[in-house]
């Protein structure tokens, strides 16, 4: 088995549950032929690792009925990338097999509700066939790599996406890999990575030293795998689209004048994911590691892996993230630590610009003749008309398609011929102007949340609109003309980042959310929270003496940097005279 921070203790439940799977196998592949209509527990978390999880349809629970079970499934796209074929594949998937919908999330990538038991293997089988995956969207273990999503052919772009795919491949499961073809494609091993001579090198070099996990079939990982999840961001200097300091690792793309990869800034340590009434758990932003140049960049990230499956939490599920071993051992001790497993330099931080939420929204040239759009879709959500028809524009254009991880949508590739036709065909679709949505709908996000989230204690996704509507009617009534950016989650696992919101509503029940405030618009910083659980229905009275405040002030600063710089005394004073005096308060 993997080694482990505390090798004396037993293992707990869940990673007897790894060790003894058969590399992810069991018991989800033998519970996968039988008649039931869900799967039993262990095999759930098991089937995580193959990117589905199980959920059933609350709005359609009756006591003393079986429930309504359903599989969600999570496709593996780095840096956002869903091919022609893909996306025609789960597109007519989505509408035969799931409940034709379409959801873009927040790490770049689609993801399909609805599925049934029984047709899970059809679904999956038909992504690997058309250029997709879903191997490792979920589980204890690397994730989705998220890139900027925007396919231009200059300024560093084009080594982002590269190293986002190479990290992709290198921090893919090898002998899980070959149970999951197994599985669902019945041994076609045709369909494995194909990953460069130089990946496939590092991929077996970890048979020795401490970046060994004492596993030949799982060099990296072991047979236990991480302790928990894993998120790994790359972008280039200034672009913030990626959320980077909200990563596990976030790294910072440098380049030379040719385009090729000189180095990278290295943050780690941050995780949105907290647990309500549990201090011990927060969110976290990344601290700064230093700055390693290009050929050690996959030699370092391998090193990171392996110190967080040796020295992470295996026993408490919910403080085994990596930001938990940072903020309890410290940075200095990561540093330390860190060079029993990685032989090479670290150098300081080079200098960055000023980072931003760049979205990509509109028209932009791609490079190369080429053109791409961005389309605003609030909360990711395709369905209906709007689906049908992007599915007809892609199919009749062949437009490869990015997702950005704000949920928004690009069509790459448009020949300067074809510009006048898309964008006709975009008006027909509601995007007469994609580059201008509305402000305060620019940048929110929400997690799906009900009716099928297993997690989630109230609405996110459903009450987005209205909460925007809300608050877009009250900024107007008050002359306020800069918007705000606003996060919704029905529970505090975090998946919508709301802790990086300058308003950030964190569901606690039903109607009811905690209230965090002063994150900053290019996302380099942690909101606050203030109410512990507060009615939605009383949200403009409560903030308006604080918008008052800020318009009073001329409205020269963002709304987060304004509730920062007035502190968190001022800040509470102007809430209570909102009437939040009678609400919990600070959780």
């Amino acid at each position: 088995m993997t080694v482990t921070s505390e090798p004396t203790k037993a293992p707990s439940k869940f990673e007897r549950l790894k060790a003894e799977s058969g590399h992810l196998r069991e018991p989800m592949a033998s519970e996968l032929t039988n008649t039931s209509q869900h799967f039993t527990e262990p095999a759930v978390q098991i089937l995580k690792f193959h990117g589905s999880y199980q959920q059933d349809n609350r709005d359609n629970r009756q006591k003393g009925k079986e429930k309504d079970w359903q599989m969600m499934l999570r496709l593996r796209s780095p840096g956002g990338r869903i091919p022609v074929p893909l996306y025609l594949a789960i597109d007519e998937l989505s509408d035969r097999l799931g409940n034709g919908t379409l959801r873009a999330t927040t790490r770049q990538t689609f993801q399909m509700h609805g599925i049934a038991k029984g047709d899970l293997k059809e679904v999956i089988a038909t992504i690997l066939r058309h250029m997709g995956s879903t191997l490792a969207t979920c589980g204890d273990i690397n994730r989705n790599v998220m890139a900027p999503a925007a396919p231009f052919e200059g300024g560093g772009y084009p080594a982002a996406r590269q190293l986002a795919e190479r990290i992709n491949d290198l921090l893919l499961p090898q002998a899980a890999e070959g149970a999951y073809l197994d599985i669902w494609l019945d041994g076609e091993l045709s369909h494995r990575i194909k990953p460069t001579a130089g990946i496939r090198k590092l991929r077996t070099s970890p048979a020795q030293g401490p970046v060994f996990s004492g596993d030949g079939a799982e060099p990296i990982y072991g047979d236990t795998y991480l302790p928990r999840k894993f998120k790994i961001a790359v972008t280039v200097p200034g672009d913030n689209s990626v959320d980077l300091l909200t990563q596990d690792i976030g790294l910072v793309a440098f380049s030379d004048t040719k385009g090729r990869l000189k180095g990278c800034n290295v943050y780690v340590g941050g995780g949105m994911g907290r647990t309500h009434n549990k201090e011990e758990t927060f969110a976290r932003i990344a601290d700064p590691l230093g700055y390693v140049a290009a050929a050690d960049v996959l030699p370092l990230l391998q090193s990171i892996v392996a110190l967080q499956r040796d020295h992470g939490d295996r026993e408490q599920r919910r403080h085994a993230r990596m930001k938990y071993l940072i903020h309890d051992r410290g940075i200095d001790w990561f540093r330390l630590e860190l060079g029993r497993y990685f032989s090479s330099t670290l150098l300081p931080l080079k200098a960055e610009p000023k980072r931003k939420l760049v979205d990509y929204l509109g028209w932009h040239r791609q490079g190369n003749g080429l053109w791409f759009v961005g389309l605003p879709v609030l909360s990711g959500r395709l369905q209906g008309e709007l689906k049908r028809g992007l599915r007809d524009l892609i199919a009749t254009y062949q437009l490869d398609v990015r997702l950005t991880p704000n949920q928004d949508l690009l069509l790459c590739n448009i020949a300067s011929s074809q510009r006048s036709s898309v964008r006709t065909a975009l008006e027909a679709l509601g995007f007469a102007r994609p580059e201008a949505p509305p402000p305060l709908a620019r940048h929110a996000l929400a997690c799906p949340a009900l009716p099928n989230c297993g997690l989630a204690v109230t609405e996110a996704e459903r009450i987005l609109p209205n909460v925007l509507d809300r608050l877009d009617r009250q900024l107007k009534r008050l002359g306020i003309d800069r918007s705000v950016l606003v996060r919704v989650t029905g529970c505090p696992n975090g998946c919508a980042r709301p802790y990086m919101a300058e308003i950030g509503l964190v569901g606690t029940a039903d109607g009811d959310y905690q209230l965090w405030l002063g994150g900053s618009p290019g996302l380099t910083r942690l909101a606050e929270p203030y109410i512990f659980r507060m009615p939605l229905v009383v949200l403009e009275p409560i903030l308006e003496p604080l918008f008052l405040a800020w318009q009073s002030t001329g409205l020269g600063t963002s709304f987060g940097d304004f509730v920062t710089r007035l502190g968190n005394d001022e800040v509470w004073k102007l809430l209570n005279q909102g009437d939040a005096a009678s609400l919990p308060a600070r959780p």
